[in-house]
């Protein structure tokens, strides 16, 4: 897939994580897998928010288009964004949220530029 795909449980721990987030934040699915989106890979002032849609998510309220702020590996940032999907069982029980994104940071990059130099 060329899209961003992660996907948390009820409780907000990492239960999917594909080839393509692991491309642009540099953590493998080993290295996420179990572990708290938010409070692991959200910047400080963009955790309330991004919780508050994973949470809304996680009680049947879908969010689009959502810009969401990660950490790299590497301490940089990355633009995603984000349609938040809850996710159910077969009887239909919400088991998680499921988050298909795009990754926008050059777009952001070049956006700033254009506003820096006009």
């Amino acid at each position: 897939a060329n899209a961003p795909i992660f996907g948390i449980g009820a409780h907000g721990r990492v239960n999917e994580w594909n080839r393509k987030m692991a491309a642009i934040t540099g953590f493998s699915k080993d290295e996420v897998f179990g572990k708290d989106l938010v409070d692991e890979y959200i910047s400080d002032e963009f955790r309330e928010s991004v919780r508050q849609v994973l949470d809304d998510a996680l009680h049947g309220q879908q969010t689009d288009n959502y810009q969401v702020p990660l950490f790299t590996k590497h301490g940089d940032r990355v633009e995603v964004l984000l349609n938040a999907t809850t996710r159910v069982d077969a009887a239909g029980t919400i088991v998680g949220v499921v988050g298909v994104g795009q990754d926008i940071t050059a777009i952001n990059q070049s956006q700033a530029e254009l506003t820096r130099v006009a």
